[in-house]
């Protein structure tokens, strides 16, 4: 009896779901890489500090789930966003769990669009966002120029192209980096790097306490563009005063989420910049 009451024991623990089965990806993937707060409040104060104007209307390129463009709306009764992204399964969830958070008003400012990025027909906006480096998956200089034409076309005459990047001497290593949150960890992986076409292939895996995984929960083929490149195409399709904003550091040495233009930055084994184009 007592062997047959161990087997049942361990039967129930086997078909007991584990903490990767029970995830959910897109929550994890905001926690541990995105601060749309953060995102948000630097393209408001940076647009004002250059404009001398509230920026009102948004556009959030690659989107995902559209917590950006939520947080955007968040911000007063004047301010609206439109999100888009082609991939329709991440706009589902972004409509069921972040926009079933916002008020019944606010809701009204803010429109998501299954589409191309290329091909998107919207009005015109102060901002445009391409943030988590999405537009990498963009990797000949002929088409990098054609969506960035694309933004500059949809900006308002003082409107606002707002990018982020990422590099440093480890971006181009194939290698693993791990960072544990409270209930997880999440592991960034560098899986391949290609010197001679900059291409390189990323994967985001995360792991439970309970010993369980969730791996490849989100894949990337992308050119790793460097910040010269970027912003000679940005000039080179018609944006006036490409800038780099560099993040400053505490007194450990680690980032304090400030970001300040700079012209020369730091040879840092990683960094993460915004990039800044006016129209």
């Amino acid at each position: 009896m007592a062997v047959r009451n161990q087997d049942v024991s361990s039967a129930t623990r086997q078909q007991s779901p584990t903490m990767a089965e029970l995830a959910d990806r897109h929550e994890l993937y905001e926690e541990s890489v995105q601060n749309v707060e953060e995102e948000c409040d630097f393209v408001s104060k940076t647009f004002k500090s250059i404009r001398g104007r509230v920026a009102l209307s948004f556009r959030e390129d690659f989107c995902g789930t559209a917590s950006a463009a939520c947080q955007w709306v968040r911000q007063g009764p004047e301010h609206t966003a439109i999100g888009v992204d082609i991939d329709q399964e991440v706009l589902a969830w972004g409509v069921e769990h972040r926009l079933g958070r916002l008020n019944d008003e606010q809701r009204t400012r803010i429109r998501l669009t299954q589409s191309d990025v290329m091909d998107v027909e919207a009005e015109s906006v102060d901002v445009v966002g391409a943030f988590n480096f999405s537009y990498f998956i963009f990797q000949q200089r002929e088409l990098m120029k054609k969506y960035f034409r694309s933004v500059y076309d949809s900006l308002k005459s003082d409107g606002i192209f707002f990018l982020d990047a990422f590099g440093g001497y480890e971006a181009f290593e194939e290698m693993k980096e791990k960072t544990k949150y409270d209930n997880f960890t999440y592991v960034w992986d560098q899986a391949r790097y290609h010197p001679v076409t900059g291409e390189m292939e990323c994967h985001i895996h995360f792991k439970f306490p309970d010993g369980s995984k969730l791996k490849k929960a989100f894949s990337y083929t992308w050119r790793l563009w460097t910040l010269p490149e970027i912003l000679e195409m940005l000039a080179e399709t018609g944006f006036r005063n490409p800038t780099v904003y560099w993040e400053g550091t505490d007194e450990d040495g680690e980032g304090d989420g400030v970001f300040t233009p700079e012209t020369r930055g730091e040879a840092d084994a990683g960094w993460i910049a915004y990039l800044v184009a006016e129209k």
